[in-house]
């Protein structure tokens, strides 16, 4: 977790724009500028990924990174709320990152075309640099997540997993660290059987209201953790359904025998 130096400050515009931000109770300089000093990696600039990228870079976040091998298609800007019609065809990673910064220009945002793998990570999470603060999974299929996911115990990097399709949403905070169990002890039986049958925004379709409000449940959730070091999902998965306007907390174990984090 980033922690700001004695010396740091907000400058003057910085406590302008973030003014009603600092005024919550329990928000205060020091969370902002946790908030400031955190780095962030974002995989995913689709439906999930604009929306939390755009709630975190003007809540103030100091450095995000998208990491994304896709274009913009027509069919994307239902929801995909970073693009605009003349950007079809444009980058998704490198077009958002751009627009980011027009909408904060108090942040660093940059973005990569590359699909990320357990062979490039080291390079493309920037390790030399240090460990990002947290790592934001805004992907579309259970494959890639497990990747992600490997990644993450494998480098020891808070995972925020959020999922989005049809009127339903999930959520859940990982915290390899702390041995408290992973994506695949949540989703491991799920993960095995994904590639027989499974639904993504393409073939299921998705309501654009979903990915805005399951995009911004993880941005609060990265929020927290940022500014004020608290994970409010520690070993719980957030359902969310639509269509019923409800929303749950399911509780979930480490799994003893998972084959990814069980060795660390």
């Amino acid at each position: 977790m980033a922690h700001s130096s004695e010396t740091e400050q907000l400058l003057d515009t910085e406590l302008l724009r973030y003014a009603r931000q600092i005024l919550l109770d329990g928000w205060d300089i020091d969370a902002q500028l946790r908030l400031k000093s955190s780095r962030v990696v974002m995989i995913g600039a689709g439906g999930l990924g604009c929306p939390a990228s755009e709630t975190l870079v003007r809540a103030g976040l100091g450095h995000i990174h998208l990491i994304d091998d896709d274009v913009i298609e027509a069919s994307n800007l239902q929801r995909q709320t970073l693009f605009l019609p003349e950007d079809i065809d444009k980058a998704k990673a490198l077009t958002a990152a751009k627009m980011l910064e027009r909408i904060n220009p108090l942040v660093t945002a940059c973005g990569t075309v590359a699909r990320l793998s357990e062979d490039n990570a080291y390079e493309l999470l920037d390790m030399a640099a240090g460990k990002p603060d947290l790592l934001l999974d805004c992907t579309d299929n259970f494959a890639t997540r497990d990747i992600i996911n490997r990644i993450s115990v494998r480098y020891q990097i808070p995972l925020l997993s959020a999922s989005a399709i049809a009127m339903q949403g999930q959520l859940a905070l990982f915290e390899p660290h702390l041995n408290t169990g992973c994506y695949h002890c949540l989703f491991g039986s799920v993960v095995a059987d994904a590639a027989a049958d499974e639904r993504t925004c393409a073939n299921s379709g998705v309501l654009a209201s979903t990915t805005a409000i399951m995009g911004n449940l993880q941005a609060n959730a990265a929020l927290q953790y940022l500014g004020l070091t608290k994970n409010p999902l520690t070993n719980k998965l957030l359902l969310w359904d639509g269509s019923r306007m409800e929303q749950r907390l399911m509780g979930y174990r480490k799994d003893p025998e998972c084959p990814v984090c069980s060795s660390y």
